[in-house]
This record gives structure tokens, sequence and C-alpha cells, in this order.
């Protein structure tokens, strides 16, 4: 089979379509012949070497991938060869084929082709364990998502908008009109104002009661601040830095929560229990059309390098997926 290789740390260049071995599956795996895999922030970072994959996961780049089973390894149960599925990774979406471990397959959703459904199984997991299993987002709460316009942030807002939940996002001005016509009601263009003081306006004073954050240091006092009382942080990118003082006193004051995440490096049976979640509380929504996934463009894995070009420079809206 051919997938993408990082023949060294670096930039988009690194990004190289080979011919490699094909996979053989595990007891508990399965091959999925990928139709379609996206891009995420950490396929960026493990390409420039900040984000290696966990042991025993494929050495490609690709957290979440569709396709079709082409083969069922031993101790597999209830998936067959020609089941249509999409799947979170560990890695390896970036090629013809992964091994999969069953536990982290979700059924393609109701009218979405696989390719589409390419789009979701890591942003699915990822909001949905810190929104809703972590930060316990519910009804007539104020949601504040940093990067409303990436993958991540056009999905948390669905989400959010479908929990009754009042969605403020940070994202530059130039896509303010497609984040609210996917339900925010209030775009924030971090470069030109201050978000703190726009999400208290907003909200009367009264905060953001979950504030789910990819940049981590650089935002940390300034997410304390917008965030409400008896509220609750959830970081789960560092585009601002690792380290950066935290303010006790602020955060007591508050009686409020600040938990960190990945999902990558979770042992398969934590991953298995957030796809089960999903599949439980996330995928009837998809099915009815209330989330539906937000897809920029779409390109051959074999220009992967063009990919990662466009994922930096920060103007897509939604995902960039690439057709194997």
């Amino acid at each position: 089979m051919h997938a993408i290789v990082i023949e060294k740390p670096g930039g988009p260049e690194a990004l190289v379509w080979a011919e490699v071995p094909d996979p053989e599956p595990a007891p508990g795996e399965v091959i999925v012949q990928v139709t379609a895999a996206a891009v995420n922030r950490a396929d960026v970072m493990q390409r420039q070497g900040h984000y290696p994959p966990p042991p025993g996961a494929p050495e490609y780049p690709g957290l979440e991938c569709a396709g079709v089973i082409s083969a069922v390894g031993a101790e597999v149960t209830g998936h067959h060869v020609g089941e249509r599925v999409c799947a979170l990774l560990a890695g390896g979406g970036y090629a013809e084929q992964v091994a999969v471990p069953a536990g982290q397959l979700l059924p393609i959703p109701q009218g979405l082709s696989v390719q589409e459904a390419a789009a979701l199984p890591e942003v699915a997991c990822t909001v949905w364990s810190n929104v809703v299993d972590i930060a316990r987002l519910r009804q007539g709460q104020t949601l504040l998502v940093h990067g409303g316009g990436g993958g991540i942030g056009t999905f948390a807002i669905q989400l959010g908008k479908a929990l009754g939940a009042t969605v403020l996002v940070t994202a530059r001005e130039p896509k303010h009109e497609q984040l609210t016509a996917l339900g925010a009601d209030l775009a924030i263009d971090y470069t030109t104002k201050d978000f703190v003081e726009e999400v208290k306006t907003f909200t009367n004073g009264h905060g953001a009661d979950v504030i789910l954050d990819i940049i981590a240091a650089k935002y940390l006092a300034r997410n304390l601040d917008a965030l409400a009382t008896n509220g609750h942080l959830v970081t789960i990118g560092m585009q601002g830095g690792t380290k950066a003082e935290l303010n006790f006193g602020t955060l007591m004051a508050k009686r409020a929560s600040v938990s960190a995440t990945t999902l990558r490096a979770r042992p398969a049976h934590e991953k298995a229990r957030i796809v089960k979640g999903v599949r439980n509380a996330v995928w009837p929504l998809v099915n009815a059309g209330t989330i539906r996934p937000i897809i920029d463009r779409t390109m051959p894995m074999a220009e992967a390098t063009e990919a990662h070009r466009l994922m930096e420079a920060s103007d897509h809206l939604g995902k960039i997926l690439l057709l194997a």
C-alpha cells in the first residue's frame, strides 16, 4: 500500500507519499480500506517532531478516517468485511489501509457519504469527552469555544447548540458570518477585541460556564477571568505555550475547575468508552441532521503537503479531507 511518511521532522515538504508494508490485523482489530482521512492540528505537530505517535500506533499521521472493512482479526465480533465505517485512530489515517481496534469504529451516519464521515470521529470524540463527559455542559449554560473556525470549533458550536447552550466563539472576522450561521450566538475577533470583555458584556457579567481552549499558557489567566462561578475550563491544545502561572485565588474564589486532556495517547479501553458515548449521545444528532460535518475542501492524499500548508495558514473553515 501507499502512505504518507515523515522522512524527518520539518515543514510540509517532509510529508512523502511512499510505498509501505500492508498492515495486518492484531487480535481485536480490523483493517479499514481508507476512503478519506481528515487533517488535524496534531498531524502538523507530529510532522514537526513535537507529537510522536504512542507506542504501538502506526507511524503515519492521521487521527481519523472512514472507509470499508477489508479484513477482520481474531476476537472481533459484530463487524464484517465490506462494512462501511469511520474510525478514531492513534495514527495511520494518511494511508490506503489502517489497522483499527474494533472498539474505535463508528457506523457511517445516515445521509452521509463515507467520505463525509471521515470528518467526524476525532472531533466528535474530543468535543464530547471534554465538553460533556468532563465539563458537563447542559441546557441554559454558556460555552466559549476558542478556534471556532476549525474542525473542533465548528463541531463544538453545533453540539453546544444541540444541548441548549449559548455558544460564543473566537475566530478571525472573515469567518464570523459562517459561524453564526452554524449557530454561534456571538463571534469574537480575537485579533481586534478582548474576548474577556466581550464575554462578560454578552453574559451580563456572568461569564462562560464552560470554556473549550486550544491555546493553553497564553490564555490561562484570561480564560479564568472569563470563566463563570462554578465554571470549567478544559484545555485540549497548546498553541499558546505549555507553561503559565495559575492564580489559585481566582480559581478558588470562582469555585472553578481546570482540566487538560489529550485523546491520542489514551489506552484502547478508554477510547472505546468515549466512542461508545459518542455513538449513543452524538450519533443520533448527526443521523437527524442536527449536527453535520463541515468540510472546507478535499484533496488527494498524495497532496498532503499542500493540505498542511492550508492548515497552518488557518484560513480554512471546518475540516480538510485527504482522499486515498
